[in-house]
């Protein structure tokens, strides 16, 4: 954990110390001792990780220390007890910045000066005027220092964290300065001729947003790559942080957006409409498009940002900059995902405080509204509030059933794309549901969900990865592969690229191996969820975590206690748990069944649906794998197909012929044979 600050020439006790001399930041070179100095030149304070090592990361039991919850009110009583000064807000708490000059002159800590916003939920701080950002352990220790040694203010130098390599900086400075060029060579909308910009519109399907609107958003054209340029600034007062590219291609009778950052994604966030935003503003319209901003400012005029991820991921680092706003429109799109993304992220912003646009016919997104000549204003005020009572009637659920009997397909969820078999089967994957899945040993359950999710991960769908059997450097390498859909190993040279497309996917792996206690497995669950948006967990495996809760009690009971501890996360936190368990030992020439589940009948009770990998090639020779769905809560259909392994690239699919899927009905109904039967054993009879 990142703890305390060293002045002058104290002990080195970590890899993160960093000065500077004459206002140029210094850093500890490769063998991570501490230099000497310039006579003249001024120390300020830097954090220190514990431990030694050149920069690596954390460990397990670091990272576990590092998502240690806390609470609100834990963060209250610290701050009174240091005599700093908040204000209570919707997401955050808000204080004067010791990373400021600010504080010295303003020791009473009005809000307008206040730039210091802390997490109500995690606890991590963002100085909004030195662009600062940490832990809250690490504003702790800042704390801590500063009362110590009779400090007012530590001012913007402070390092909260090991240097970057080299390499990294390097990335990092070419990314900035190619952005800038792209930045210089792109034209204003003002500044180009009336038929390019009435073209470039047209292209994008933006033909009733004004120039006046364009230009007053800073929105560009590079005329090199044919790309609308959309800047992120850092706020009011900011210069440039970024940039999203905007290209389209025309894919038959379709337009084919695409979209790239500068610098990468997932390095920076930012809201894009930022720095037109007043300190006297009290409302704001929220979107996950730029083209939606432009559309809403260009027919209201109201304060309105786009999200720089769209409906996938809302970064808690961009609470601060919305905590002035005591009404919050989100306006998503005119799907069902959008619509879900609105529920999830109004949590995030304080419920109370925000007002959703229901998707419909009337009310699809901003720039198809302005299109159709619709009253966005009136769609904006018309927005139903987010929160609710704990009792509703029907009349407060009518609209919501209409939307999902009107978009059947989008309530099915997100569609496998190398499994159509299982679309037919499971209709989708859905948030909110508890997957249970088993299979014999060495049939390759790991290597199937690996695919199974990174199926979905591909898609869009934020996934964290909780492998408690093999570690993570062993599962990337099987994900990767199968990503790549060939082995790499005899063709390194194609690592790279590879690796870079690898790594843009929403995917995040927990740092857990072996048994570990469900509390702090939840509380990182917890955490990933908030931070990134996580809507798919995976939990391999559920034996592998038992072993150090409830001592006291039988292993089934502990188990059963653990799944209905998923359960609850899943259907609490709007995220789909997929759960592998191992199946109890059965002969080897006997299928599976719902009751081999190992344990007592909670799991397959409390499970929304449950797939179990069939594996017969010990007893009747390769190609008897197949998957079957024994359990489907969403609709009942149940069923089983075959599968076909490709080891050059790791990956399963469906063996192609005239039988592929044989559905079934559940048990106790006449029709084809029950899960697990085969005809020919019904025929045996």
């Amino acid at each position: 954990m990142l703890c305390t600050f060293h002045r002058a020439y104290g002990a080195v006790q970590g890899s993160s110390l960093s000065w500077r001399g004459y206002g140029a930041l210094r850093r500890c070179p490769s063998a991570w001792g501490l230099p000497s100095l310039p006579q003249c030149a001024p120390l300020t304070l830097s954090f220190c990780s514990r431990g030694g090592g050149k920069g690596k990361s954390r460990g397990p039991e670091e990272a576990e220390a590092a998502f240690s919850s806390v609470t609100v009110t834990e963060i209250r009583q610290f701050l009174r007890a240091k005599g700093v000064p908040f204000h209570d807000g919707y997401s955050c708490l808000q204080a004067p910045s010791p990373f400021t000059t600010t504080t010295t002159t303003d020791p009473g800590g009005h809000r307008e000066t206040c730039s210091l916003f802390i997490d109500k939920t995690t606890g991590g701080f963002v100085c909004t005027e030195s662009s600062l950002e940490g832990s809250w352990r690490d504003l702790q220790d800042c704390l801590e220092v500063m009362q110590r040694e009779g400090r007012q203010s530590l001012g913007p130098d402070v390092r909260l964290e090991a240097p970057d390599s080299d390499r990294e900086l390097a990335e990092r400075q070419e990314e900035l300065g190619e952005a800038q060029r792209v930045w210089d060579r792109a034209t204003a909308f003002p500044e180009l001729p009336a038929d390019t910009a009435r073209s470039v519109k047209a292209a994008f399907g933006m033909e009733k947003v004004t120039e006046a609107t364009l230009g007053k958003l800073s929105v560009r054209y590079c005329q090199a790559s044919g790309s609308l340029v959309f800047p992120w600034f850092g706020g009011r007062d900011s210069g440039l942080r970024g940039l999203k590219l905007l290209s389209v291609q025309q894919e038959g009778d379709r337009l084919e957006y695409t979209a790239t950052t500068l610098p990468r994604a997932g390095r920076y966030h930012n809201l894009f409409g930022l720095h037109m935003l007043s300190r006297k503003d009290t409302a704001l319209v929220l979107t996950a498009r730029e083209a939606d901003c432009l559309a809403v400012s260009c027919s209201t005029g109201l304060p309105c940002v786009s999200l720089p991820r769209g409906v996938s991921c809302l970064p808690p680092p961009l609470l601060p900059y919305l905590e002035q706003f005591k009404r919050i429109t989100l306006w998503l799109g005119s799907d069902l995902r959008a619509w879900e993304a609105s529920k999830i992220f109004a949590r995030k912003l304080n419920i109370k405080r925000c007002y959703l646009v229901r998707p419909g016919e009337q009310q699809p997104c901003p720039l198809e509204a302005l299109a159709a000549g619709l009253n966005l204003g009136k769609i904006v005020r018309n927005a139903v509030a987010a929160g609710h009572k704990s009792i509703i009637s029907f009349r407060q659920l009518r609209d919501e059933v209409f939307g999902e009997l009107a978009n059947a397909e989008q309530v099915s969820g997100i569609q496998w794309q190398r499994f159509p078999d299982l679309n037919k089967l499971l209709k989708g994957h859905r948030k909110g549901e508890l997957t249970v899945f088993t299979g014999p040993t060495g049939s390759g359950k790991t290597t199937f969900i690996s695919e199974y999710a990174l199926d979905l991960c591909i898609q869009g769908v934020n996934t964290l990865w909780g492998s408690f059997e093999i570690n993570n450097v062993r599962l990337a390498k099987i994900m990767l592969t199968q990503f790549a859909m060939q082995r790499l190993d005899d063709q390194l040279e194609k690592y790279d690229e590879w690796a870079d497309k690898f790594e843009s996917l929403p995917l995040f792996f927990m740092t857990f191996h072996g048994q570990h206690s469900i509390k702090s497995v939840i509380d990182t669950m917890q955490h990933a969820v908030y931070m990134y948006d996580i809507s798919h967990i995976i939990i391999d495996n559920l034996q592998f975590m038992m072993g150090q809760e409830h001592l006291t009690v039988d292993k089934f009971s502990a188990q059963d206690y653990i799944v209905g501890t998923f359960r609850k996360f899943a259907t609490d936190n709007s995220c789909h748990v997929t759960l592998v368990i191992h199946p109890r030992k059965e002969d080897d020439d006997k299928e599976l069944q719902t009751a081999s589940i190992f344990g007592t009948a909670k799991a397959s009770q409390e499970a929304d649906n449950v797939l179990i990998l069939q594996d017969k090639k010990l007893t009747s020779g390769p190609g008897r794998r197949y998957l079957q769905l024994v359990k489907n809560r969403f609709d009942g259909e149940l069923g089983v197909f075959p599968l076909e392994f490709k080891k050059a690239s790791l990956t399963f699919s469906a063996i192609k012929g005239k039988v592929r899927l044989r559905k079934v009905k559940e048990e106790g109904q006449n029709g084809p044979e029950q899960p697990g039967k085969s005809a020919d054993a019904k025929g045996k009879k």
